[in-house]
């Protein structure tokens, strides 16, 4: 069992005054920094950031630091280290991945992306169209959200070089079978680039098992400061062009960044692997072990907030109602604006938002109205079981 005391005295956020009585459940759109992280930047800030890599102390240092978050990250997603790559946001990478298959791809050939995914990991895709490539929308169930696998196979034929879609979507939830999906593009002879964001601040995933060619997700979603990650494993990342400068072509974990990344932000992306390697001496388990803490926690917070809300007639809950089959990010669709229902539950002392979320193609697919928005509670396994009781009390009495 996840220990719930252990786990919140890694965040200083549960110890600021301002923040007393606040129960937080705006994790989907950023989660608070674990102490690791802030640690680690208050330290390159004070005595290494200068320009790493050169011949002196503080520099060497800090690219020291910088080569460690690289390493430790790629351990703990199962790929090497030369395949993690970082960039200012997820929807900057994802805008230079499409940039790079632009050129790879030929006219006439064809790429698949979905309605379910936030427009980052879909709108730069789409834009290939204008290039000439066949773009296929894989579409959602209008009424529960759900990406359906042979839907996707219909989709499928030789002229398919690419497949995009969601580990777990922003707003439906549901955690969407990526070694099933993976194997039926790649026995299509695709590519798959997997948006994890809203899944990995759940569990960082083994990308390897999962078979994802490229795995895209933001560190400021777990627990760190506000950078892309990216996993783009060898074979795409060496077939597809260099975007860097063309003296880094040789170098894999350079050729999707045209910029340099921030140095410091690189570097404090190690906390995170420190904070799951204390959590795993603290439970004696390993990195594994305490993704399965984190979801079981979850999933039991998850399950009586879904039976709250499916039981009412006046919300529309998105996605699936069985915790073990989502995330814990619960989108309701209202009879009113979403945004004010949020603005009501933070006099209840619960932070929350609404909004469309970047979903709009999502939102219109299941028949709702993205001006008036869902209501979004989204949770992490930080959050206790006294915050979970909050929010319900609250949204009961809002609602």
């Amino acid at each position: 069992m996840l220990d719930i005391d252990f786990v919140r005295a890694q965040f200083p956020a549960f110890r600021e005054p301002s923040l007393q009585g606040q129960a937080f459940f705006e994790n989907a759109g950023g989660s608070y920094t674990c102490g690791a992280v802030i640690d680690r930047l208050t330290r390159f800030y004070h005595d290494r950031k200068v320009q790493p890599y050169a011949p002196y102390p503080a520099s060497q240092r800090a690219g020291a630091e910088m080569d460690e978050a690289r390493t430790r990250l790629a351990a703990l997603l199962g790929v090497e280290t030369d395949e993690v790559a970082f960039g200012p946001s997820t929807t900057q990478n994802t805008y230079v991945l499409a940039q790079a298959f632009a050129e790879f791809l030929e006219p006439g050939e064809a790429i698949v992306v979905t309605n379910q995914d936030h427009e980052a990991n879909s709108g730069p895709w789409r834009r290939l169209a204008d290039r000439g490539i066949e773009v296929r929308e894989w579409e959602i169930d209008p009424i529960t959200g759900h990406l359906d696998p042979e839907r996707l196979e219909q989709l499928l034929d030789e002229k398919v070089r690419l497949v995009c879609f969601p580990h777990c979507s922003n707003v439906v939830g549901e955690i969407n079978s990526v070694a099933e999906i993976t194997a039926l593009a790649h026995a299509a002879g695709a590519f798959v680039c997997v948006d994890g964001v809203s899944y990995a601040p759940h569990g960082f995933p083994n990308v390897d098992a999962l078979g994802a060619d490229i795995y895209l997700f933001s560190s400021y979603k777990t627990y760190g400061p506000h950078q892309g990650i990216m996993v783009v494993r060898r074979a795409p990342g060496e077939a597809l062009p260099n975007q860097a400068h063309w003296f880094n072509g040789d170098t894999l974990y350079k050729r999707f960044t045209p910029a340099g990344p921030d140095h410091a932000q690189v570097a404090a992306c190690a906390g995170m692997a420190d904070y799951v390697d204390t959590l795993a001496a603290h439970h004696g388990t390993d990195a594994a072990g305490v993704h399965d803490l984190m979801r079981a926690h979850e999933v039991t917070l998850l399950q009586p907030l879904l039976d709250m809300v499916a039981g009412r007639n006046d919300v529309r809950l998105l996605g699936p109602d069985r915790a073990e089959r989502r995330a814990p990010t619960v989108a309701l669709a209202l009879d009113r604006p979403a945004h004010d229902v949020a603005a009501a539950l933070s006099g209840h002392g619960v932070c929350a938002g609404g909004g469309d979320f970047y979903a709009v193609r999502a939102l219109q697919g299941m028949g709702v109205d993205p001006d008036r928005g869902v209501l979004r509670l989204s949770f992490v396994h930080y959050t206790s079981r006294e915050e979970v009781a909050q929010a319900m009390s609250a949204l009961d009495a809002v609602l």
